[in-house]
């Protein structure tokens, strides 16, 4: 690769990130994302990922990787009477991280639409580290007294729950409108929304 690759590489990447987020996944062309970081060479993004899918899985792989060392090395942290709520908070605290920084705030953005792959979250992939499937596999074990069918609905929508959370309040900091909590308080109270999730009582059909 030229000495300059790498750069270019990481302006795509940032360029790609910046537009997925704020208009969408696949509203956005291979075209814009190239016209966007400086490049006149069309076929930018084949040369440097191969594909549209290869550029997304290089985002969620730049920022899901540390992120999932950091939850491995909350969990070594943790007991063995950790409650869910325990172990939610290694998932929550190094995810909400992410708020800190622009690009951090772009990829919560991009990972709240990819919810239809959330429920193959057993299948290794970018963004699906080992450390995110050792914990979401803990919360599912837990309350056996339900349904294996229920409690594997409840760890999707948990996480549906978690990452539109977080992406909002993403999209709220880029806008620049007020903050209702401070970043410590949202993110210890969406912990407890998100155990609530989980350990919610089961009150039978609706009726009809």
């Amino acid at each position: 690769m030229p000495r300059d690759g790498t750069a270019t590489r990481d302006r795509l990447l940032r360029e790609a990130e910046r537009l997925f987020a704020r208009h969408g996944l696949y509203r956005v062309t291979i075209r814009e994302v190239t016209q966007a970081a400086g490049q006149r060479n069309a076929s930018a993004i084949d040369y440097h990922f191969g594909s549209r899918e290869d550029l997304i899985e290089a985002i969620l792989a730049r920022h899901g990787d540390p992120t999932d060392e950091a939850r491995g090395k909350h969990l070594a942290q943790l007991g063995p009477d950790a409650t869910s709520r325990d172990l939610l908070a290694t998932l929550v605290v190094p995810y909400g991280a992410h708020l800190r920084t622009p690009e951090g705030r772009d990829y919560l953005r991009i990972v709240a639409q990819m919810t239809p792959a959330f429920s193959g979250w057993r299948e290794p992939r970018a963004g699906t580290g080992p450390w995110l499937r050792e914990i979401l596999g803990l919360l599912e074990a837990r309350d056996p007294e339900l349904p294996l069918a229920i409690r594997r609905e409840r760890v999707v929508e948990m996480m549906m729950l978690l990452t539109a959370a977080v992406a909002e309040r993403a999209r709220v900091i880029e806008d620049g409108e007020p903050l209702a909590l401070d970043e410590a308080l949202f993110l210890a109270d969406l912990t407890d929304v998100l155990a609530g999730v989980l350990r919610a009582p089961r009150s039978g059909p609706l009726p009809e």
